[in-house]
């Protein structure tokens, strides 16, 4: 009787432990697939935060190609992204290490957000400056363009004042004369009998020639094209001419009757075309022919 109690009670505690294998058995095969599928999770999290760390430094990279002025700044912290993405590489995946590296991506998240709006913001007024730099280029070529402009009409009106202010004469006129001996001048067109060559002409008003002594100059030349009269050498600043005769007259800026005797050598007095030139200094103001027989 008492070996029969002593096997039912074997017989119910071999049961209990199969059933206790075999619930243990089931929650560790559950326990290990739930482990498995949570390493998976933390493994697929971790890949996402690294890429996430890895699309930042790209994005750094591209702004501190831009972005010259802030480069210090943006290098400093593609530093601090570089090194938690080689430190999350290395990690052995948890939660809670998980957890702190989503917050530190986070932090940075918002901290590129905040220096790429000042990147914009540098962005904008470099394109402002710019702007304003070219509107500046093209106001300094206008006025420049004004500048040449004002000095090339100032030089034109310039040269059309001192072309203005030049002694003007009117009348000019060659002619033989005769010398007698009161000092009368006789006009005579034989080449036989004249002593000068007389050249006269009027110096018209000018309002903008300046007064005051005024050098004149004659030059005669005959037909074949020899200098009648006293061979007269003055120095310029351009060289040495050689005049018939000379003189010199005050002019007060009104009319003014000139004449200009040049003495002459028989041998130089030829029938035919004279020309004469007058010269106020250096500036020829006329021309005029006459004949001699």
């Amino acid at each position: 009787m008492a070996d029969q109690k002593s096997n039912n009670a074997l017989k119910i505690l071999t049961g209990v432990l199969a059933v206790a294998l075999v619930a243990l058995g089931i929650y560790t095969i559950r326990f290990y697939n739930e482990e498995k599928e949570n390493r998976a999770i933390l493994e697929r999290e971790k890949s996402i935060i690294e890429d996430e760390l890895n699309e930042l430094i790209v994005r750094y990279d591209e702004a501190i190609a831009e972005n010259q002025g802030l480069d210090s700044q943006l290098m400093e912290a593609r530093g601090r992204i570089m090194v938690l993405r080689d430190s999350v590489q290395d990690l052995e995946a948890n939660y809670a290490v998980i957890a702190r590296y989503r917050r530190e991506v986070n932090e940075l998240k918002r901290e590129r957000e905040r220096l790429f709006r000042v990147v914009d913001s540098l962005s904008s007024q470099n394109l402002r400056l710019a702007s304003a730099i070219d509107s500046t280029n093209v106001v300094l070529q206008e006025r420049t363009r004004m500048s040449d402009s004002l000095a090339q009409a100032n030089r034109s009106l310039s040269t059309q004042v001192d072309r203005a202010a030049q002694l003007q004469v009117s009348n000019l006129l060659g002619e033989g004369v005769i010398e007698r001996n009161s000092g009368r001048l006789v006009v005579n067109d034989r080449t036989r009998r004249i002593d000068k060559i007389r050249t006269c002409f009027t110096i018209t008003p000018n309002a903008l020639a300046e007064p005051g002594e005024k050098d004149l100059y004659v030059q005669v030349y005959n037909q074949d094209n020899n200098l009648v009269g006293d061979q007269i050498v003055v120095q310029h600043e351009g060289g040495p001419m050689v005049y018939s005769a000379a003189t010199t007259v005050y002019y007060e800026n009104e009319e003014l009757d000139v004449c200009i005797l040049a003495n002459t050598l028989p041998e130089n007095l030829t029938a035919g075309t004279y020309r004469v030139f007058l010269y106020h200094d250096t500036e020829l103001i006329g021309v005029t022919d006459f004949d001699l027989r």
